[in-house]
């Protein structure tokens, strides 16, 4: 399968709450997924971890140009730095959260086939 979800930014500290890596990927649909993990209680004492898919709300990807834009400034269209959409109090959208993921090679190829799915009805 190839890759629709384009990686633009990894982290490994964020501002995020959690304290594994964050990763940041471009859609088709000219959105921003962010996928990040937590652990979370199976039972007492006993811990899983999840995968979080979040939408950045603040963040527009141009996809065929690969530019990273801030949504209140679209009518220009000033890219700014991949290192920018990982801030402070970011105004995320959870959409998603998979607690049946091993690693987030798992976690890329469910969002890569969420993308073929955006990708058709773009």
């Amino acid at each position: 399968m190839k890759s629709v979800a384009k990686l633009i930014h990894k982290t490994y500290m964020s501002y995020l709450p959690t304290a594994f890596p964050a990763h940041y990927y471009g859609m088709p649909d000219g959105k921003i997924y962010l996928v990040f993990s937590r652990f979370y209680e199976v039972d007492y004492g006993k811990t899983g971890l999840e995968f979080i898919f979040a939408e950045h709300k603040e963040f527009m990807y141009d996809y065929e140009n690969d530019i990273i834009v801030n949504v209140d400034e679209l009518t220009e269209k000033k890219p700014v730095f991949k290192e920018t959409i990982d801030k402070p109090a970011p105004k995320i959208k959870i959409i998603k959260i998979k607690r049946n993921l091993n690693s987030y090679g798992e976690a890329h190829i469910h969002l890569n086939q969420e993308a073929q799915k955006r990708k058709k009805y773009a």
